[in-house]
This record gives structure tokens, C-alpha cells and sequence, in this order.
């Protein structure tokens, strides 16, 4: 068996890799088990990948506070400055600028793997931290004076934390006996990385419809990443389509405003499921992202939720540990449930009701369409929710 750990973390993707990465360059020894292998470099001129995610403000904080933020080259994020609903008809829309909020923009545009490779850039450079890659838990035994990981290569880890980071499909939640609460949507979202006629833009637009939403996320120059929910059969018919009829199906479809289309660079889909863990944590043990929570990717929060769960356990497990405390002990980590698990719950209700506002009968629709009208009235209120919806 190695050396005891402050920490172990299992799950090398975004989320782990910003709990290891806090804790490390706090001083703590860490131990990071990844079931994969460790990122590869990213040329600037490399093709977007399909995996993209907004960025919010508080998750850019986190990014820069560990070293990473640095690490993500500029022609591979996109700002978006402002932000746009309406309904099918385009009859009720609501606005959202950053300058209304002082702010230069909302955030960012960034695919996740140029996220991870940043993170594990910075993860290279702190010697407290140990990355072990193609390895995963098989056993886990919590409680006590320290937890015991065993790996399938045969290894035994023990720590004083072991965090779950490993994904919706949590090993560490399993082993731990953490049930979840699930929900499947009957939907699918297809993402569509395009090259536009329009040159860059800054605005991040959503328009409801019956069927689901269409999204148009801004990627750097004339680029953008186009999300559209729909039924599966749907959804799996448009995914089969060859390029020209793709782009053809989108235009045709989709609001004027995208501006034409170029060329399809690649698409792919995924279903709309909702998880979310019955608790967070067990002695000597916390789950974090989406091992915690998994919630409908309607306003693209998942992971800006799932870093500022990193942040809040990392804050507490540091201080607990500067403070001379076992960083697995009882406190911290109720202190981290107590702090995330309503937040989180939050926004899978606020989440839950755009889905059904928007997809559901034509009344509920009708309310929803409404609604966004009223948003646009309410000044004040606009900004409160985008100041909570950044983090800030």
C-alpha cells in the first residue's frame, strides 16, 4: 500500500481535475486516478471539437485562481457579450447584455477538452500531486481514521478524502451505496459544429419551440456550435443526414438570424436525463459535479455548476487542513453538502420548469412565451438573475 494522501480523486475530467489541482497548489498531497489517458496537447488551428461549454464568470475565477485559465489560448475560447431568448413566433423575446451589469462580457465559449488539457497543464507543475492514468476503483472502503481505494491494476491507495469526480455514471457512487434520483426527458440534443457565412459574433441566442430548443453558442471567428432538441426518432433522423442536408434541415429550420451556413464540421447527440445523488457525501467521501448531479443542459450550467462545487469543497477541505483538522473529517464536508446541494437543487427546479413551460401543452407554452416578455420588462430583476446565474 502507498503512502497515505490528503486526498484521492478519481475522475481525471474537468471537475477532478479542479479539485486536484486546488488542493495542490494549497500544498496537500493528492493522488489523481483517471480511467483514460491523460489529455493531449491541442493545436491552435485544430478543428472545435463538438464538446463546448459556457464558461461563467465565477468558473473563470476558479480557472484563473488555479493556475489554469493562462493555459487556454485565446484563439480557442469565444466571449459572448450578450444573450437572447424568444418563442417559436418570435413574438416575446428577452435580452441579456453584459454592459447592462458592468461587465465586459458573460463569459466564455471554451470546448472541454482545451479545459482539461489546461487543468492538467497545471497539474504537471505541482510535485504534490500524483496522476495515475488507465486505472479505475474496483473497491472502496470509507470510515475511520483514512479510506482505501483499490484500483483494478492491482494497487491500494489510501487518504485521508477520496473524492468522487468520475462522472454521471459514478464508480465511486456505486461503491459508496449513494442511490440517485433520475428522470428521462424523452428528448435528444444534437449538436452541430458549424462554419457560418456571418463573421465572428458575440451573442449567445435560444429560441422555444414545441419540440425543444435551438441554440446557437458563438465559437472564435465564423464558427458556431448549434444545439436543437427534439424526439429521438427525430433527433436520431437529422443526426443520418449527409452534410448538405443537414445544413439544408437547419436553415430551413432554424431562425434567419443564424445567417447562412457554410459547412457542416461534424455532429453528434446524446439524451436529455436528469440524476441528481440522494447525498452528496459519506464519511471520508464527497461527490462533486456530475457524480453529484446531472441536470437538463437547457441554459448550459452543468458544468459552471459542477466547478463551483469543486470551489466550495476545496475552500473548505483547505482550510480545514491549514487549520491542522482532518480534511475527511465530518465538518467540511457537511459544510460542502449543506453549501451545494441547495444551489444545485435550484437550478434542476428552475431547469425542470423551462422544460416544461416551453415543450409542453399549448397553455403552458403560451405562459412561457409570456414570461420571457415580462423578464425583458423587469430591469432589476433581469440582473439579479444573470448576477446569479454568473456566479458573481
Amino acid at each position: 500500500m502507498e503512502a497515505t494522501q490528503d486526498a484521492i480523486i478519481i475522475g481525471g475530467g474537468m471537475v477532478g481535475a479542479a479539485v486536484a489541482t486546488a488542493l495542490g497548489q494549497a500544498g496537500m498531497t493528492v493522488t489523481l486516478v483517471e480511467g483514460g489517458a491523460p489529455p493531449a496537447p491541442i493545436a491552435e488551428d485544430a478543428p472545435f471539437d463538438l464538446r463546448v461549454s459556457s464558461l461563467n464568470l465565477a468558473s473563470q475565477r476558479l480557472l484563473d485562481d488555479v493556475g489554469a485559465w493562462s493555459h487556454i489560448p485565446a484563439a480557442r475560447r469565444c466571449p459572448f457579450r450578450q444573450i437572447e431568448a424568444w418563442d417559436e413566433r418570435e413574438r416575446h423575446t428577452t435580452h441579456f447584455a453584459a454592459a447592462d451589469l458592468g461587465l465586459e462580457a458573460f463569459g466564455h465559449f471554451v470546448e472541454n477538452r482545451v479545459i482539461r488539457h489546461a487543468l492538467w497543464q497545471r497539474l504537471a507543475a505541482l510535485p504534490q500531486v500524483t496522476t495515475l492514468c488507465q486505472a479505475s476503483p474496483v473497491a472502496l472502503v470509507t470510515g475511520g481514521h483514512q479510506a482505501l481505494v483499490e484500483l483494478d491494476d492491482g494497487r491500494l491507495l489510501a487518504g485521508r478524502l477520496v473524492v468522487g469526480a468520475d462522472g454521471a455514471n459514478s464508480r465511486v457512487r456505486e461503491l459508496a451505496g449513494i442511490t440517485t434520483h433520475d428522470h428521462d426527458y424523452h428528448q435528444r440534443a444534437l449538436i452541430v459544429n458549424v462554419r457560418t457565412r456571418l463573421p465572428q459574433q458575440d451573442t449567445s441566442w435560444q429560441r422555444f419551440t414545441p419540440e425543444g430548443p435551438q441554440a446557437m453558442l458563438p465559437l472564435p471567428g465564423p464558427y458556431a456550435s448549434l444545439v436543437w432538441y427534439g424526439p429521438p426518432e427525430a433527433t436520431r433522423e437529422r443526426e443520418a443526414l449527409d452534410d448538405d442536408a443537414l445544413r439544408a434541415a437547419i436553415e430551413r429550420d432554424f431562425p434567419a438570424r443564424l445567417g447562412g451556413i457554410e459547412a457542416v464540421l461534424g455532429r453528434a447527440s446524446f439524451p436529455l436525463r436528469r440524476r441528481h445523488a440522494e447525498r452528496y457525501t459519506r464519511p471520508r467521501l464527497a461527490l462533486v459535479g456530475d457524480a453529484a448531479h446531472v441536470i437538463h443542459p437547457l441554459a448550459g450550467q452543468g458544468l459552471n455548476l459542477g466547478l463551483q462545487d469543486a470551489a466550495e469543497l476545496s475552500e473548505r477541505v483547505i482550510a480545514a487542513h491549514a487549520a491542522g483538522e482532518d480534511p475527511g473529517n465530518r465538518r467540511p464536508l457537511a459544510g460542502y453538502a449543506r453549501a451545494r446541494r441547495p444551489r444545485n437543487l435550484a437550478m434542476i427546479a428552475a431547469m425542470e420548469s423551462f422544460h416544461h413551460l416551453f415543450t409542453g401543452a399549448a397553455p403552458l407554452r403560451q405562459a412561457g412565451a409570456a414570461g420571457l416578455a415580462v423578464a425583458e420588462r423587469l430591469g432589476p430583476a433581469k440582473q439579479r438573475v444573470m448576477r446569479y446565474a454568473l456566479g458573481i
